[in-house]
């Protein structure tokens, strides 16, 4: 339940997997009257194509694809979750008029607004009726998450009530988090090339992509400040569910013994340490860019720059990406810093600098 409500206040799109009867819905229910949300439940078993990809209809001359009402409530309370419920029991046809809907938040001609989350549940093939397995395309957009009881749990929800997870101090990760997980992310796959695609022969779970990489460093991203001893249990399930478990374990364990460290201490400090390893580099590199580009002031940009020319001249393929990254964003009115003349080589390659 922890998981679950991190992504939703995360806004990532989660699937949970779990046998009938288990409190998917109303744990959903419960989680979006904690928050203030309403909740709109789409079944997908009972649903049709033209639910998701919109009704034609002929409006001034030309053809508006309208969507069903319970997108309109959606987007006139400009907030919410879409719960779409047994999508394992939804055929493949309306499973994919659904794809739009879960990456681009788009039913029919009607764009949902930014504050609607997409929360989905299935139950295995296997245990659905009528079931179908989830298309590769679909699966790939989501967060898979195992849904799991235990007796105790629910002997003390019939005794007590069913109690929602303290959320203080959950909420989406700042602009600066983002990008400095997308660094993480980033360093990692250098390392791990063959892991940015790899597709499985059984593709209706989690399974790593350019797409599920995005997720899973918004993952990194809402759990690398959040309190609470129930941290690093949903930070693995997160990465796990985006992009699987052989993938995601590898990258929080090279996460975990990266020990980087602190930007502001980089940038403050031109003799502080750096790391020998190049991919530790490359993650450190790509924190302190993220997080100038977070600062947006002409003071931390400058000091950037200083840090990137002692990498470069050491090992100047890893101090590259970084340089194309701040000579992209000098904030207005910064002056060019004497550390970007040992870097000019560099840009000029990059087609930076003339």
């Amino acid at each position: 339940m922890h998981a679950l409500a991190m992504a939703v206040s995360a806004n990532l799109p989660v699937i949970l997997w779990g046998a009938p009867g288990t409190g998917k819905t109303s744990s959903v229910l419960a989680l979006g009257e904690h928050l203030g949300l309403p909740v709109e439940v789409v079944v997908g078993s009972v649903r049709e194509p033209s639910d998701f990809a919109g009704l034609p209809v002929v409006r001034d001359g030309g053809t508006w694809f309208a969507p069903p009402r319970w997108a309109e409530r959606l987007a006139a309370a400009g907030q919410g979750i879409l719960f779409l419920d047994e999508l394992t029991t939804a055929p493949p046809a309306v499973q994919a008029a659904m794809l739009r809907v879960v990456l681009e938040r788009v039913v029919g001609d009607l764009a949902l607004p930014d504050g609607v989350r997409i929360v989905a549940a299935a139950n295995p093939p296997a245990l659905a009726a009528d079931g179908w397995d989830l298309s590769a395309p679909l699966a790939n957009r989501l967060v898979h998450l195992d849904w799991s009881i235990s007796a105790a749990s629910v002997a003390d929800g019939f005794m007590g009530g069913f109690a929602v997870p303290d959320l203080a101090g959950v909420g989406a990760p700042t602009a600066a988090e983002v990008g400095a997980a997308r660094a993480l992310v980033g360093a990692f796959l250098r390392v791990r090339p063959s892991l940015v695609l790899a597709v499985p022969e059984d593709s209706g779970r989690a399974w790593p992509s350019p797409r599920t990489w995005e997720l899973a460093a918004t993952a990194l991203a809402c759990t690398s400040s959040r309190p609470g001893e129930w941290l690093e249990r949903v930070r693995a399930e997160l990465v796990v569910g985006a992009v699987g478990e052989a993938a995601g374990f590898e990258l929080l364990s090279w996460v975990r013994d990266l020990d980087l460290p602190d930007p502001e201490t980089l940038l403050s400090d031109p003799a502080a340490p750096l790391p020998e390893r190049v991919d530790r580099l490359h993650a450190v590199l790509g924190s302190v860019v993220a997080h100038v580009r977070a600062d947006g002031g002409g003071e931390s940009w400058q000091r950037a720059w200083s840090l990137v020319a002692r990498v470069a001249r050491r090992t100047p393929d890893v101090a590259a990406g970084a340089a194309r990254s701040l000579a992209s964003r000098r904030p207005d009115g910064a002056p060019l810093p004497p550390a970007m003349l040992e870097l000019a080589p560099i840009l000029r390659a990059a087609g930076l600098m003339p």
